[in-house]
């Protein structure tokens, strides 16, 4: 049966009488008895968008417009834009998640996963406006190091101080890379001789900002029905953290050696010693405190 056939046997079964108005429960069960491909989540948001009546009824013709759209579209964007609230997404190898905290790979590999568009569109803005410019000055090492070092810090944190949440997204290591550029371009104001320092400063703190805020928002009221805790935002402020203390150092003098500076070795023993308690905390914290971890997808 084709997707029209079977829309018109749907409008015959809930609507005899040609009220323009469907139950929205007894919809969902034909649609998915006939496995319409549109899973209870997405289901919702086209329900919440459709114009209801005082019966807590939905507008059908609305209704089959915007599954229609959902299709044509949704549907085929849900194979390249990855969202967390899909269950196969979870699933994914390089995502780090708490229950697969044995994984020792994840720690790192969770920044080649993306929540979405607006995430990875972000993160790649911050790049290319701040992670080019800072790579072509102090070369690819450094800047490399100090993008891991955030993507590290970013997990361990999370581990930490959001037990239950997953991660996804380099947020981590931009973080790191835009806080450092940032206070290093804020000590150095006055030798500074780049004409656009301040609009980049300003571009840099509102994309900062809003993608922090998003992640909140994601984290504690998703605005779709969701099978577990959401990412965590927690990377974002470890990364920013990091870049403020170690590179400050790094930025400093891209002619000095790092070997040759006390302040290098200092931050390094103190990055040491936090990975070193973040292993222990992840092998013994979890069953001592008796976290409810969520079950791994």
């Amino acid at each position: 049966m084709d997707r029209s056939s079977l829309l018109q046997l749907i409008q015959e079964q809930l609507d005899p009488e040609n009220t323009g108005f469907i139950g929205v429960e007894t919809f969902a069960s034909l649609v998915h008895s006939h496995e319409l491909p549109l899973d209870p989540a997405k289901l919702d948001m086209l329900v919440a968008l459709a114009q209801g009546n005082d019966e807590g009824q939905v507008c059908y013709q609305e209704l089959v417009d915007l599954i229609i759209v959902f299709l044509c579209y949704g549907a085929r964007l849900n194979k390249w834009v990855l969202q967390t609230y899909h269950p196969e997404y979870m699933k994914s190898p390089l995502v780090y998640h708490p229950g697969h905290r044995a994984r020792a790979w994840r720690f790192l590999t969770y920044m080649f996963m993306h929540v979405g568009l607006e995430q990875l569109g972000f993160n790649a803005l911050l790049q290319l406006m701040i992670g080019v410019p800072l790579e072509m000055v102090h070369g690819i090492l450094r800047i490399s190091f100090l993008y891991l070092a955030g993507v590290l810090a970013g997990s361990l944190t999370v581990s930490i101080t959001d037990m239950r949440a997953p991660l996804v997204g380099g947020s981590g290591g931009v973080y790191a890379l835009c806080s450092a550029h940032l206070a290093n371009v804020v000590m150095n104001w006055a030798g500074m001789r780049c004409p656009y320092k301040l609009l980049r400063m300003v571009l840099a703190l509102v994309c900062m900002s809003s993608e922090v805020g998003r992640a909140v928002w994601l984290r504690f009221s998703p605005p779709l029905p969701a099978s577990g805790p959401q990412p965590s935002f927690m990377a974002h402020l470890a990364g920013a953290i990091v870049g403020i203390s170690m590179g400050l150092t790094i930025l400093r003098s891209y002619e000095e050696s790092l070997q040759d500076q006390c302040g290098w070795w200092v931050l390094l023993l103190s990055y040491g010693t936090f990975l070193l308690f973040a292993v222990f905390w992840n092998i013994f914290a979890y069953d001592l405190l008796g976290a409810q971890v969520p079950p791994p997808p």
